[in-house]
């Protein structure tokens, strides 16, 4: 049995000023509740990551963004929805990332 899959995330940046990449091709493995992956993010960069999932929150940390090298990462999910706290260093500025997600 495999743990890999292969997803896409499509989404939208709230709250930020920023012009961001808004879709989010990943290759993640999932065994129980720990899930780990790489995925083009919303800075053109890839990410690593490695998450916990407790019921509809996935906790974890990620890699890959311009602000600092490693950096923690909180989604709240809802069947193929999330929503996750985001923000920006030029301007500081606090805003949230809706997204959709689904395998292919």
């Amino acid at each position: 049995m495999s743990c890999i899959s292969l997803l896409v995330a499509v989404s939208m940046h709230i709250g930020l000023e920023g012009s961001y990449n808004p879709v989010h091709p990943q290759i993640r493995c999932t065994v129980n509740n720990t899930m780990a992956g790489v995925y083009y993010n919303s800075e053109n960069q890839f990410s690593s990551y490695l998450a916990q999932k407790f019921g509809v929150l996935e906790v974890g940390i990620v890699t890959g963004y311009k602000s600092a090298k490693v950096l923690p990462m909180v989604r709240i999910i809802k069947g193929n929805w999330f929503i996750a706290p985001a923000y920006e260093t030029n301007p500081k500025n606090y805003g949230v990332v809706l997204g959709f997600e689904y395998k292919i």
